[in-house]
């Protein structure tokens, strides 16, 4: 993917940034014809990791959607956030996002179909946020489910996805430190995978968001908390 061109016409866009200022990389920006890996904590929802050509709905958890793009960035994969103004560019990187290889569209407004466009055609991840997904008709769904095959990349939604290939959904939040007013610290939560295609059962994993470091991190198996199955 010819992801600087990309960036260089996004920087053209009123109120298109970058998590690093829209820099030039200075590292090999050329995408794996493999699919994109995934911290090892999410390894169990996506055994063999991110499918390019793939889109994956998230409800439930914003910090989840970040987690996703954490060990692709790393490894030299390049992605892009739009239609989610609030997202914070320390807490993506408290959860291992390479922020040199993040671009910001925070409100593609009535262009969203061009932006989401350029994004899938530049980038290897492209996330929406919750405003656009809503706005996503099955129709354009469709379109954008043939541009992603083409082009091989990755669309994460924030919110459910028509004909999405997996769903992840965070359920049982669990908490620690709470006060009589009701604040604390989340420690770990369920996190539940259904899907079409090579996805044929559920696939549940408890995480903690945030783990050590603020990074995803799976329960320890020692504590009683391992990976399930369940047919679907």
């Amino acid at each position: 993917m010819a992801v600087p061109e990309a960036v260089a016409g996004l920087a053209a866009m009123p109120g298109v940034r970058t998590a690093a200022q829209l820099g030039e990389p200075t590292v090999d920006t050329s995408t794996s014809a493999g699919s994109l890996p995934v911290a090892a904590a999410l390894a169990g929802l996506f055994p063999g990791g991110l499918r390019p050509g793939s889109a994956v709905s998230v409800g439930g958890s914003i910090a989840l959607v970040l987690a996703l793009l954490a060990e692709a960035t790393q490894e030299g994969s390049w992605a892009a956030i739009t239609g989610m103004p609030e997202v914070g560019v320390v807490a993506a990187a408290a959860l291992g996002v390479e922020l040199d290889r993040l671009a910001l569209v925070p409100s593609p407004g009535a262009e969203l179909v061009a932006v989401v466009s350029a994004l899938i055609d530049g980038f290897d991840l492209v996330v929406l946020g919750p405003a656009a997904v809503r706005g996503v008709q099955p129709q354009l769904a469709r379109r954008l489910a043939g541009q992603l095959r083409n082009r091989g990349a990755v669309l994460v939604a924030a919110g459910p996805w028509p004909g999405a290939d997996l769903e992840l959904h965070v359920s049982k939040r669990r908490w620690r430190g709470l006060t009589d007013g009701g604040f604390g610290h989340l420690e770990f939560c369920d996190v539940v995978a259904t899907g079409r295609g090579a996805a044929v059962r559920s696939r549940s994993v408890e995480l903690r968001l945030p783990g050590p470091g603020d990074a995803v991190a799976a329960v320890e198996a020692s504590a009683g908390r391992a990976l399930t199955e369940v047919a679907g």
